[in-house]
């Protein structure tokens, strides 16, 4: 059973994006989350044309959202004709899915499918596409009940069972047995990528981490000076990807990995463990953060949360840093100037001053993409990886090594 989904090559698809307003999402946040789901559809290559809010208390079981407003939506994929696909902000069930496709006569996808689609397309070893397909049947395996409902029985009762039923448990055994053998594939994987791990001696591991789409992958490719694939799309590195640093004369690791995302379900996590791995193995986590982004504080929330619950992260020293100051104007005010100060007339002196330089004792601002403030953050990088260094070796006699031998790229 594949279910990989190819790489779009022709026109964009239109898509429709749906949310909720609820208790506990307000406006903003309903509209911060669309505009995000905005960006996936664009990695995956959809263009969203349109997009439909609800206020209500809690989504509605059968529909998602209310009859009236899922009549509007049908209206305007009537009306535009060109509609194929319509996204939802949050997991549908498989009811939903069947009751919404029905009555709109188009494509649903909710966000963790879009996710899965844009992972499936976004991998590239061995390694991410079992991580990948792994992810994909445990996301369908809850969804098969009324998958079948075409071929359900039509009375109960001893010697009735119907082909629908039968189908639904023949596809669930072959599904298990898929998931039981990705799961050993992965395995193995681990242990493999452990071996890599104790080969690489006792160099200092550092590992990039963060939301999707904050520049880690830029930020190594100017460190390592190399060539790791780098875009403005979410998602762009699955794959682990280690590459040895040297500052000054002490050597360390440098690991790019992927990113964090909202809403991003437990299992899909999981999935990516042999990814993680080589988190939970650093000795200094980098924590990257797009301060060009209105809602980074909640990023930083987000990435925190996931390190604490997947990556014990909380117990790792930690080095702080704001990228994209290239975003800011960075004009100084005149001294009448007495508009409020924002983004557009902050300067680099003045972030330094902010709270947000309080956030954690090692923090820096940089762009990776201008190369602005990049010696600091070296610096930093090197105090932090000099310290864990000596205490390995107090004599300090492995600095001037070479430790080309010791480096598995992956």
């Amino acid at each position: 059973m594949k279910i990989n989904n190819p790489m779009p090559t022709a026109e964009p698809e239109k898509a429709i994006l749906v949310g909720l307003i609820t208790p506990s999402q307000d406006e903003a946040r309903s509209a911060e989350y669309l505009a995000e789901l905005a960006f996936l559809a664009d990695t995956a290559g959809a263009e969203a044309v349109a997009t439909f809010t609800q206020k209500v208390d809690y989504p509605n079981p059968r529909t998602f959202v209310g009859k009236g407003k899922l009549e509007e939506i049908k209206k305007y994929i009537e009306d535009r004709g060109d509609i194929s696909v319509v996204i939802f902000d949050d997991d549908l069930s498989t009811k939903q899915v069947l009751n919404i496709e029905r009555e709109l006569g188009v494509k649903i996808l909710d966000r963790t499918s879009l996710i899965l689609d844009i992972f499936a397309n976004r991998a590239q070893t061995a390694t991410a596409k079992t991580q990948v397909e792994l992810a994909q049947y445990q996301y369908l395996l809850p969804r098969l009940t009324r998958m079948w409902t075409h071929l359900e029985r039509q009375r109960g009762g001893i010697g009735m069972r119907g082909p629908g039923e039968t189908q639904i448990e023949t596809d669930r055994r072959i599904i298990l047995g898929k998931i039981s053998q990705l799961k050993e594939e992965l395995r193995a994987i681990d242990r493999q990528k452990a071996v890599q791990r104790k080969n690489r001696g006792k160099l200092t591991r550092v590992a990039l981490v963060g939301y999707t789409n904050v520049g880690k992958s830029t930020l190594m490719n100017l460190l390592s000076k190399s060539e790791v694939f780098a875009e403005n799309k979410l998602f762009a590195t699955l794959d682990t990807t280690v590459r040895k640093v040297v500052i000054d004369n002490l050597p360390f690791l440098l690991t790019d990995t992927v990113g964090f995302i909202r809403k991003l379900p437990t299992h899909l996590v999981d999935s990516f463990k042999s990814t993680l791995d080589e988190v939970r193995e650093a000795d200094i986590l980098v924590h990257v953060v797009d301060i060009s982004h209105p809602n980074f504080e909640e990023q930083i929330e987000v990435v925190d949360k996931t390190l604490r619950e997947v990556c014990d992260g909380a117990d790792k020293p930690m080095l702080l840093v704001f990228n994209k100051v290239d975003a800011f104007t960075c004009k100084p005010k005149d001294d009448d100037d007495l508009t409020p100060k924002e983004r557009c007339n902050t300067t680099l002196e003045e972030l330094e001053k902010t709270w947000m330089a309080k956030m954690n004792d090692n923090c820096v601002f940089i762009s990776a993409r201008k190369g602005t403030n990049i010696d600091e953050l070296k610096q930093k990088l090197y105090t932090m990886a000099r310290e864990i260094h000596l205490a390995r070796f107090p004599y300090n006699d492995l600095l001037y090594q070479d430790y080309s031998d010791e480096l598995t790229t992956e």
